[in-house]
């Protein structure tokens, strides 16, 4: 396994999440290859899937072009993994069977946990390394220069939204043999000096937490080192002693949560307390493959309403988007509303569908107060799409080219 050589840091940018590209000889490719500039959706699921989402057909407005969804879990589940190690094991299967040369991805900096450091890993053994979540950025990217000079040709990337959409908008310059792109979702990432100031907040000894994630029923789960276990409801979290810019603008304002360009993407919204895949393209389906007996699925669930949560989401963005105090619970409520959450809350697809919407509120809402200018361009029309239901349409100087009119949903709300 190589760490990342260093590379000279770009220059500071509003909205970016440093992928690498900028780091590389193509610097100048930033002005296509970036998410945050003018992304073109229709086109790069149509290059990469063969077609772009299909609103008529089921969730696909939500969560973009897939030919399977599946509830999976791997069995058994491998140590010190997120969830079952699901995106690992894949990369491991791909080197074992020399599929590919070398798989980049991020690993934990040796002297911090959380912090991310991109890496190219040449041996399956080493894969198990990089399991875990990592909270921060890492110039992943930048290592397709260090995996050419060692004469890699035939690569597979795992990474977050931002850093794929880059990858996709550059893979015809590489010169690649082979390229698997395994996506894991994302829409909320923060510095790691950030994460560990928020550490600090959950806990009297955020040293010793070693496990972090936010699930699907409405808790923080926390694991530490001595053996310990902790879940915390949402609404107990110290999320009004953050700073206001906790969250980057680029975070507030991520129009892909579901990793859309990917052959598959590896989550766990949508999974009910298990792995959630999309299987999206051919070789989405050759990557499941490799997996064999290794996994189990099922179809996926889906439960609950998402429009309450959404519109209390909302009128919540909108207030702090305006420097108004979130409006809070009295104390001795938050726990009735704590324990109801989870047992009459969206579940399953009907809550991966909530999360994806909330997205698209919150962009609209964060780009119009801190960047409106970038609304035409950098918004998909399948975003206003989204948004529609809760009342947020473009206005005239925000709307889409027409040649890229919003799709219409299917239904508003299921």
């Amino acid at each position: 396994m190589m760490h990342a050589p260093d590379f000279v840091a770009p220059a500071p940018r509003t909205l970016c999440t440093d992928c690498g590209v900028s780091r590389m000889a193509i610097a100048r490719s930033c002005g296509t290859a970036c998410q945050f500039i003018k992304p073109d959706y229709p086109a790069m699921e149509g290059q990469v899937h063969g077609r772009a989402r299909d609103p008529a057909r089921a969730d696909e407005l939500h969560f973009g072009p897939y030919r399977r969804m599946l509830r999976a879990r791997l069995t058994p589940p491998r140590a010190g993994a997120q969830w079952t190690g699901i995106a690992t094991r894949l990369g491991e299967r791909l080197l074992e069977t020399g599929a590919v040369d070398a798989v980049l991805t991020m690993a934990p900096d040796p002297e911090d946990r959380w912090k991310p450091v991109p890496v190219l890993v040449t041996q399956a053994a080493d894969m198990a390394h990089c399991r875990g979540m990592r909270m921060g950025y890492a110039p992943v990217l930048a290592l397709l220069e260090t995996a050419a000079a060692a004469g890699h040709r035939r690569l597979a990337v795992i990474g977050i939204p931002c850093q794929v959409y880059a990858l996709r908008r550059i893979e015809a310059q590489l010169g690649l043999e082979r390229l698997y792109v395994i996506g894991t979702p994302c829409s909320d990432n923060t510095t790691t000096e950030r994460f560990h100031q928020f550490l600090a907040l959950l806990d009297e000894a955020p040293d010793s937490i070693t496990y972090l994630e936010f699930r699907a029923d409405f808790r923080v789960e926390l694991r530490f080192a001595d053996g310990r276990h902790r879940l915390i409801p949402f609404l107990q979290l110290p999320i009004s002693q953050l700073p206001s810019d906790f969250f980057p603008l680029t975070c507030r304002t991520c129009v892909d949560y579901t990793n859309v360009l990917a052959d598959i993407t590896v989550g766990y919204m949508g999974g009910e307390g298990e792995q959630w895949l999309l299987v999206r393209n051919a070789q989405g389906e050759a990557l499941l493959a490799l997996l064999g007996e290794e996994v189990t699925t099922a179809a996926p669930g889906s439960a609950g309403k998402r429009a309450g949560p959404v519109k209390g989401f909302l009128a919540n963005t909108e207030r702090a988007a305006g420097g108004l105090p979130l409006r809070r619970m009295p104390d001795w409520l938050r726990p009735i509303v704590g324990w109801l959450m989870p047992r009459i809350g969206p579940k399953g697809l009907e809550f991966a569908r909530a999360r994806v919407e909330m997205k698209a509120v919150e962009s609209i809402v964060h780009l119009r107060r801190e960047q409106p200018r970038k609304l035409r361009n950098m918004l998909p029309a399948h975003v206003w799409a989204l948004a529609a239901p809760y009342g947020l349409t473009p206005r005239p100087e925000e709307a889409p080219p027409a040649s890229a009119a919003p799709p219409s949903p299917r239904s508003s709300h299921r």
